[in-house]
């Protein structure tokens, strides 16, 4: 039986994982927020400058004070942080991007002390999670400058399947880049999430 989209997506916080805490980010969190959203080597291949602590502020209490999802159109932003210290130390997002297509898409960051480790790959699979499980998405992709190979081992990692490499197709910060394309279907996640694919190994 095909899944039927729910109406809205409000998770019981906080989502755990193996290592992580996924949770709503909180006034609590400018300064662990700062130390790596401010860096311009995390925001260099990402659409987002290197953030001030007013612009974290503002984006606190508008963008990212959503605890859920009800429409199309919406963004989930969830910090992870480490479950056995709360240490913040990155977060992940969610957009339902279509009701009548069941589209979503994904998106990471971490900081770079915290690189290298799965964490992103971890907690990027507890989102998918959410988006199939849960919100009875159809299919979420992952839309990644290829300069940017971390993240794009990240989805390769998750499962998703690379679809298309867009040669030169955006300008993205003055300059021509090359995206790639990666997706996941609802019926393909079952495999990934249950033998434990995309994990931190």
């Amino acid at each position: 039986m095909a899944t039927v989209i729910q109406p809205a997506l409000q998770p019981a916080y906080p989502v755990r994982t193996e290592r992580l805490l996924l949770r709503p980010l909180t006034g609590a969190d400018v300064d662990a927020l700062l130390a790596y959203r401010s860096l311009p080597e995390v925001c260099r291949y990402v659409p987002f400058e290197p953030m001030t602590r007013d612009v974290v502020t503002e984006r606190l209490a508008t963008q990212w004070a959503n605890p859920g999802l009800t429409d199309e159109g919406q963004a989930l932003t969830l910090g992870f942080a480490i479950a056995r210290t709360g240490q913040l130390i990155g977060d992940v997002i969610l957009f339902w991007r279509s009701r009548s297509h069941r589209g979503g898409e994904i998106g990471y960051v971490v900081h770079p002390d915290f690189g290298a480790r799965g964490y992103a790959t971890e907690a990027a699979k507890a989102l998918l999670g959410l988006g199939f499980d849960h919100l009875g998405l159809h299919r979420i992709v992952a839309r990644i400058d290829e300069r940017n190979e971390a993240s794009a081992r990240v989805a390769r990692r998750l499962g998703m399947r690379q679809e298309a490499r867009l040669v030169r197709s955006e300008l993205f910060k003055g300059e021509w880049i090359t995206e790639l394309d990666f997706a996941m279907l609802a019926d393909e996640w079952p495999a990934y999430r249950d033998a434990g694919r995309g994990d931190s190994r």
